[in-house]
């Protein structure tokens, strides 16, 4: 895991190029990341999916909330620059990184911005390491907080849209792929896998049916080891690395 001393102040995506910068007919383009993971409050039997956003400090929609982002460098790729917005939110690596979608009405900016956005997972034990670290150490950003994906204040720009179709993504591709096990640990329990199929699809499954499926799927590998607890042990299971998390087409990594 990832950690850091400390983290800058974390701009906002999709805002309006900066003084002198830019002009009516200048298009701009912008990198932002939706950073998915599973979080449990104090109190719930249930987790659910969470993502970190940056309060703004500036005009336009100042103090929104909105996602992590910023201008694309000229030195740098697109990958480069989604990697750089969630370490500066996080400070984490992700599970999972892929490319969303390309946003890019006339009239979401004042001025001309394309956003190019990523979709991002963490692990939770990570996350919740990282954030008990910064509480620890008190130097936590200060313009960044976590929300419930499913209860979403009224976002800067469009971006509300975007993690409707951030989620809308994560829902179909939870599907056809293993993809949920990027918001787990190394190891899990059955049970703790299908807590995320739960938390991502929003309903629940039949634990008998959900277990014939998984192990029929030549995605996870069982361990020797298992989780003791108020409950009969449970065996820790492991992914079966030969398999991709999600299908990435002809493409190699790092190809934009």
């Amino acid at each position: 895991m990832t950690q850091t001393t400390s983290l800058p102040p974390v701009a906002a995506s999709s805002s309006v190029p900066p003084t002198g910068r830019g002009a009516d007919d200048v298009t701009r383009v912008a990198v932002s990341t939706v950073i998915f993971t599973l979080r449990r409050e104090a109190g719930c039997d249930r987790a659910s999916l969470a993502l970190p956003l940056v309060r703004r400090t500036r005009d336009p929609f100042e103090g929104r909330w909105a996602l992590p982002g910023g201008w694309l460098d000229q030195s740098e790729g697109l990958d480069e620059a989604a990697a750089r917005t969630l370490a500066e939110t996080t400070g984490l690596a992700p599970s999972f990184l892929e490319q969303l979608y390309a946003f890019g009405a006339v009239d979401r900016s004042p001025t001309r911005v394309v956003s190019i956005v990523y979709w991002a997972l963490l692990r939770s034990t990570e996350v919740d390491t990282q954030l008990a670290a910064h509480a620890a150490r008190g130097d936590a950003p200060e313009n960044v907080d976590w929300f419930d994906a499913s209860d979403l204040p009224a976002l800067a720009f469009d971006h509300n849209q975007i993690v409707e179709y951030a989620l809308w993504r994560l829902r179909n591709k939870v599907g056809y792929s293993r993809i949920a096990h990027g918001l787990l640990p190394e190891e899990f329990t059955l049970a703790e896998l299908r807590e995320v199929y739960e938390s991502v699809l929003g309903r629940r499954l039949d634990p008998a049916n959900f277990r014939r499926q998984v192990e029929g799927s030549q995605s996870l590998i069982p361990t020797d080891r298992f989780r003791t607890g108020s409950h009969r042990p449970a065996r820790l299971y492991r992914n079966n690395q030969d398999v991709e998390l999600a299908e990435r087409g002809p493409l190699p990594h790092g190809i934009e």
